[in-house]
């Protein structure tokens, strides 16, 4: 058997993100309470509703307890939502909406646009070989710092799209919905 993973399960793509992960033959747990984090090897934070999943991050008292095991080193990948609960600095998020702050990123919200403005489109990502990642974009974040630690794996229009500091993997789109196990595979392989 594969990795041990936790997949943060509060809302979004959870679904999505374990049978990927099954897929990559890895050991899923479905995180919703701090007894969750013990003896995970890494964690997925999905898309979602950042400013939900923020609230529900408290409700349940995993907020302490995930940013410990972040703080040493969990890898972590965050997806849409998952990548504005982890940068370092969320430009219009909710006052009440942490993040974080385990990838050297200023990310907006929102920022390509509303429901209406979701789009399709083929990716290339740095290491990942000559053919194309396809980027599901539903209400995606923009990276609008990168910091210098930060790796840029892939961009749309010049912007950042997909980024790695470390242990950290993030991408704006939503991976999980295409059924391209390959970004999960990259941030397994990398990153444990």
């Amino acid at each position: 058997m594969g990795a041990k993973v936790g997949v943060l399960a509060l809302q979004g793509d959870v679904r999505e993100h374990v049978e990927l992960l099954a897929e990559l033959d890895a050991h899923t747990v479905l995180v919703r309470g701090p007894m969750d984090l013990a003896g995970i090897d890494a964690i997925v934070l999905p898309g979602g509703e950042s400013t939900t999943i923020s609230l529900l991050l408290d409700t349940a008292g995993l907020r302490a307890p995930l940013a410990e095991r972040l703080a040493a080193d969990l890898p972590a990948m965050g997806t849409c939502a998952g990548m504005i609960l982890l940068a370092a600095e969320v430009l219009d998020g909710r006052a009440d909406q942490g993040s974080f702050g385990v990838i050297d990123l200023s990310v907006r919200r929102n920022a390509f646009g509303r429901q209406v403005d979701s789009f399709e489109v083929d990716l290339a990502v740095a290491g990942l070989g000559p053919d194309p990642v396809p980027g599901v974009f539903i209400r995606a974040p923009i990276v609008e710092r990168v910091g210098d630690d930060v790796e840029v794996l892939a961009r749309v229009d010049g912007r950042p799209v997909a980024c790695r500091q470390g242990p950290i993997l993030v991408t704006s789109f939503h991976p999980e919905l295409s059924g391209d196990v390959r970004l999960h595979d990259l941030f397994l392989k990398s990153c444990l």
